[in-house]
Order: structure tokens, then C-alpha cells, then sequence
């Protein structure tokens, strides 16, 4: 063998080593290496972690109908397995940070500080977020195509945004044709109306009509400025290669199912014509959304789109056998909530007009092979609502423990703040489940054990 072969062998068992010794995972590290690809994207705001070590301060804009739910998900399993702190909403703001008022750190439960991750819905506020979130934080979020997330909104705020609520026999078509007759812009849930994604992201969804396209741009270049990835929904997987590059997680950590989806019949197809009606009424939005599409495909392109493409087949690979882990060989069936057994996977349901469905458990868990612990099977597919009352729970009992005397005094004070903070009572913009995230949570301790 030449001196050139056996020092190229050298140096493939070298890496495969150095691969191992670090605990990386080989299969999608080898992949990258054979194909080329670089082996990470971390930002230069990591300082001197460096390239190898996960980035932990992450605050993501949980946006409306975008396949937020699911990022979520993946960022709650994420702090849970590296114990990290999830900012959480006070009781009084429920499941969200008093949304659709203008995020405040009076709303963060004072048992979630500091923290390395905020994730719950909230309307973004660049300056509450930097006062809160540790410097090095590196700010992501979600669009989706205005036609179909407009759709969305529509038939799931159907019977709370009395925008959508007046209109005759609850008719998407019917509003299109005539939305200045049924909307209201100083309504108290007015935001799920028109141009969600841009009061989400902290804008004017109102800007005069003249005005809008400059404003839109504008309203962009801002934005780009401010996050790191805006991920897009069309484009999940795609969009999950950049964030894992960008945080330097492993491939393991942005595992998933889907959460929060309608049944196929509470869906309603969009004529063309229908979807250039919403691009126009919604202008804002749309003009992010193409921005921020273009974005993402500059940045797919230059990592190699060969690249990306084979880390999406890993991506899916890897779920796959996760699946099998922990279901006993396939996902669960998606079922009604009415179906399903255990209350703490039941979604919620927005109205009797849409159904939102979950999966069921079955009830011999496969136990062989490799087999991830029960709590992480559970929460892959555990909704919004109960997985935040249980993640709260668990930072309260953490918190009192480390400080027994003073988590009572600290709650009635934050009360206090968020009252005095109000300058008139807030309305209920966003609906509600039946159940309080105050009330006792003996079924998700349930789960946890």
C-alpha cells in the first residue's frame, strides 16, 4: 500500500475516533463528512463555546396557525433533557404571556427565572425580550404561506373573532368579497383578522393602504435584523437543518411529530383567485413571507442543497425509528379528542365548526431494543396547553426547593406588578380552554412518573 493510501486511512479511523470520542451522533456526522457538507452553522454569537458546544439561549416567536406548535415542542423536550429554564406565563395570563398585549417581563412566572428559553405565545417586544433573555440569545421564528394560514384563521377563530364571527353562514368567500363590511380594527381580537404575522412580530397590521408596501419593507429588513432564522412552514424540514446548524444541536434534538392539526373536513381548498384576495387584504404579511422565503432558500443554497437534502432523509429517518421506539412501530393513530383516553394528549377544541386532533397512546408500549424514557414519548406528542401547566409545575417545585421562603412572596409581587400594569382590564382576545393552568395538575403528574 503507498505511503498516500495508508495516510488517507489514517486519517478516516482518526476522525471516526475523534467522531466517537466526542459522543456526536456518526451516522449523520459521517454522512456530512462524506458528502462534504459542513458539519455546522453555529453563529458567531456563541463567542467561546465554540462550534461543538449546543447553544441554549433561545428565544422563539411562537407565531399563529404556522406549525409553531411542533417547534415548540421540539425547544420544551430540548430544555427538559438539559436542564435548562423555560420562561413560562404568570397563572393569570394562562398558557400565553397576556397576548394580545404587548409582551412585558412582568408576565414571565417569577419560578421560570432567569431563563435560557422562551417559547409560549406572545407579541413580540424586542426591548421586554432583551431585559429578560440573556445576551447571547439568538432569536428565532416561523411564517407560513398568507393564502393557507388565512384559511386557517379563519375556520379556527371562526366562532371567538367576531371579524369572521358576523359573516353570513360563516363564509370565507363571502368575507373576501367584502372584508372592510365585517372587520373591525380596533376590535379586541381584530389581530387574527388581518396581517396576524406582522402584530405578532410587534408591527402595524393597519398601515394605511399607500403606505403599506414601504412599510412592509421596511417592516422586513427590521426583522432580519433581529432574527437569526425565520423558518418556514412549508419548508419544515429544510427549515430544521438551518436551526439545528444554527444552535449546533444534534440531530436527535429537533425530532418530531406534528401537533395541533384539523381533520381534513374542517379544511376548506382556496381557489386562486381566493388566495390572491388574501395576499391582498393580508399585504403585510405577504410581502414578509416572500422575504423571508427568498431568505431562506439563500441560506439552504449555500449550505449545498445535496447537503440539505440528504439531512432532511436523515432527519426523517432518524423520527422514523424514533417512532417505532417508542409507539411499538408506528405513530399512533390521529383521533378526536373525544377518543382519545388519556386527558393530558386531548387538544383542545376551538369550536364544534373545526376539529383539532391528537394521537392516543397505545397501551403496550414497546419496551425493547434502545427505547427513549416514557416521559420523552409522551411529550413528543403532548399538546401546548397541558405540556406548559406540567412544565410549570415542574420549575415550581424546583424553585421552591431552592428557595422556600421567598417563591410565595415573589408571585404576590409580580401579581401585583401585572395589575398595576394594566390600564384597563384586558379582555379575553384569545380563547381559552375549560381548565385553568392554576387548577391541580394530578393528571400530568401522573404522566411524569
Amino acid at each position: 500500500m503507498s505511503q498516500k493510501k495508508i495516510f488517507l486511512v489514517l486519517i478516516a479511523i482518526s476522525t471516526v475516533s475523534l467522531l466517537l470520542h466526542h459522543g456526536g451522533h456518526l451516522n449523520l456526522t459521517l454522512e456530512a463528512f462524506w458528502l462534504g457538507c459542513p458539519s455546522s452553522m453555529a453563529s458567531s454569537t456563541q463567542g467561546s463555546s465554540g462550534p461543538s458546544a449546543k447553544h441554549t439561549s433561545v428565544a422563539f416567536l411562537k407565531t399563529h396557525k404556522t406549525a409553531s406548535s411542533t417547534v415548540q415542542n421540539i425547544l420544551f423536550r430540548f430544555a427538559e433533557r438539559n436542564n435548562l429554564t423555560v420562561a413560562l406565563p404568570i397563572t393569570t395570563c394562562d398558557h400565553q404571556f397576556c397576548y394580545p398585549r404587548p409582551f412585558s417581563a412582568h408576565f414571565v412566572h417569577p419560578h421560570t427565572t432567569p431563563p435560557d428559553i422562551i417559547t409560549n405565545h406572545l407579541r413580540f417586544s424586542r426591548a421586554e425580550l432583551r431585559r429578560l433573555m440573556p445576551n447571547n440569545t439568538i432569536y428565532i421564528t416561523i411564517l407560513r404561506e398568507p393564502g393557507a394560514m388565512f384559511e386557517s384563521l379563519f375556520t379556527y377563530f371562526n366562532q371567538y373573532c367576531l371579524s369572521f364571527k358576523r359573516v353570513p353562514n360563516g363564509s370565507l368567500e363571502t368575507f373576501l368579497d367584502h372584508p372592510w363590511s365585517y372587520y373591525r380594527p380596533e376590535e379586541k381580537d381584530s389581530m387574527y383578522a388581518r396581517n396576524t404575522l406582522t402584530f405578532d412580530l410587534g408591527g402595524d397590521k393597519d398601515r394605511p393602504s399607500s403606505e403599506a408596501p414601504g412599510y412592509a419593507k421596511r417592516f422586513a429588513a427590521e426583522m432580519e435584523r433581529v432574527f437569526s432564522l425565520v423558518m418556514i412552514s412549508e419548508y419544515f424540514d429544510e427549515s430544521l437543518v438551518l436551526l439545528r446548524r444554527l444552535l449546533s444541536w444534534d440531530l436527535d434534538d429537533v425530532l418530531y411529530v406534528s401537533l395541533n392539526m384539523r381533520t381534513p373536513d374542517s379544511k376548506s381548498s382556496l381557489s386562486s383567485e381566493n388566495t390572491a384576495k388574501i395576499r391582498a387584504w393580508n399585504a403585510i404579511d405577504s410581502e414578509l413571507y416572500d422575504h423571508f422565503n427568498a431568505s431562506l432558500w439563500r441560506q439552504l443554497r449555500a449550505l449545498g442543497l445535496v447537503c440539505v437534502e440528504r439531512e432532511v432523509q436523515l432527519l426523517r429517518q432518524s423520527r422514523d425509528r424514533l417512532v417505532r421506539s417508542c409507539f411499538g412501530g408506528h405513530l399512533p393513530p390521529l383521533r378526536s379528542a373525544a377518543q382519545i383516553t388519556n386527558k393530558e394528549l386531548r387538544p383542545w377544541q376551538p369550536s364544534a365548526k373545526v376539529e383539532i386532533v391528537g394521537y392516543d397512546l397505545p397501551v403496550n408500549m414497546t419496551q425493547k431494543g434502545h427505547v427513549p424514557p416514557r416521559d420523552e414519548c409522551l411529550k413528543m406528542v403532548m399538546p401546548e396547553v397541558q405540556y406548559t401547566r406540567l412544565l410549570l409545575r415542574s420549575e415550581s417545585l424546583r424553585y421552591r426547593k431552592r428557595f422556600p421562603l421567598r417563591s410565595s412572596q415573589q408571585t404576590l409581587r409580580t401579581v401585583g406588578q401585572v395589575r398595576a400594569h394594566k390600564e384597563s382590564p384586558a379582555p379575553s382576545l384569545n380563547p381559552r380552554p375549560s381548565e385553568s393552568m392554576a387548577r391541580s395538575t394530578k393528571g400530568a403528574l401522573r404522566l411524569s412518573q
